[in-house]
């Protein structure tokens, strides 16, 4: 009688369906390998993500890729300075000829939400937004609302335009369990670029590859990833060595001014969990929370005015956190 035959990483329901989810969004977007892993480790744990990059490298496109690959509701908010929260979330319309308000439900009632551009509005626009990022509900007329599940909000900003924009604040900043940076392309995949598109003005098709029910059950497979209580030290001394980092010193120079929050340790071990799961591995490893360490943390760390004086970045002072803290054997 013969063994049956070990299962690859490929027939396990994590890899397999982060494959198939890659090669749908590789229709559309070439590169960014990491940027899509992350995504879909949101999608998993559902986390909010804040894309940060330059225009022109499909931060948009990929965010509506990825809502065709996965079958859900998407919807694109472009944020502007003149936009309401009732934009957002909805309003009540009245109808003359009962005398009754019917709510009208905005585009934030979906799976899947591009706010583009999204430090491009006031505060009154952000707080809309920040209930339903953390409620996930939304309050029209003294009545809630649930929003469907899954729900992700997927926000972008550029790094280098200032004029017209307002920053935004730690509190709504802290509820992204990601700040991914994107880059250019490499060479390789630019020359793929103009091979691909350059001489047609048809755009890719992405075809669904998964679905909504499908993503909520895979959840629970993740919720079986085993964590060490070695790995769970590993990752809380982490996070609270950035606060130590930002207590007073003898030293001159301080570089935080403020220390990572108790749900950059949730985000921590949700995302170490959810890279686990994709990889194919039954328990997370210390290596898997130093990948997702630098996205986890980097918008949950303040610098202060004279490290950034120096010189220092976020992703400077994350790898002296990684660097401080020893690894479990």
């Amino acid at each position: 009688m013969s063994l049956p035959e070990p299962a690859t990483s490929s027939d396990l329901p994590g890899p397999a369906w982060a494959e198939r989810l890659s090669a749908e969004i590789g229709k559309a977007v070439l590169g960014q390998k990491d940027v899509v892993e992350r995504l879909q480790i949101a999608l998993l744990v559902g986390g909010h993500v804040l894309l940060e990059g330059m225009p022109g490298l499909a931060k948009t496109l990929l965010v509506k890729s990825l809502g065709q690959a996965m079958g859900l509701d998407f919807e694109r908010i472009q944020f502007t300075p003149d936009l309401l929260p009732s934009d957002v979330v909805g309003t009540l319309v009245y109808s003359p000829h009962d005398g009754s308000f019917t709510p009208h439900l905005g585009p934030v009632f979906a799976n899947i939400v591009l706010a583009d551009e999204i430090n491009r509005s006031p505060a009154k626009v952000q707080s809309a937004l920040l209930e339903a990022m953390q409620e996930r509900q939304v309050t029209i007329g003294g009545t809630r609302h649930p929003l469907p599940n899954p729900f992700l909000v997927l926000a972008t900003q550029n790094p280098v335009e200032h004029e017209g924009t307002y920053p935004l604040p730690e509190a709504q900043t802290d509820r992204f369990l990601f700040k991914l940076l994107l880059d250019y392309p490499s060479g390789e995949d630019e020359l793929e670029m103009l091979r691909r598109w350059g001489s047609t003005t048809r755009s890719p098709v992405v075809e669904a590859a998964s679905n909504g029910p499908e993503l909520l059950a895979l959840r629970e497979g993740v919720d079986g990833v085993f964590v060490a209580p070695e790995i769970q030290a590993y990752l809380l001394a982490l996070v609270r060595q950035t606060r130590d980092m930002a207590a007073p010193a003898a030293t001159a120079l301080r570089p935080l001014a403020f220390g990572a929050s108790p749900r950059a340790t949730l985000a921590l071990y949700q995302s170490s969990r959810a890279l686990a799961f994709i990889r194919g591995l039954e328990q997370v490893t210390p290596s898997l929370v130093q990948e997702v360490a630098a996205d986890v943390l980097r918008h949950r760390i303040g610098l202060t005015y004279e490290a950034e004086a120096a010189g220092l970045s976020a992703e400077a002072v994350i790898a002296q956190v990684l660097a401080a803290v020893p690894v479990p054997g």
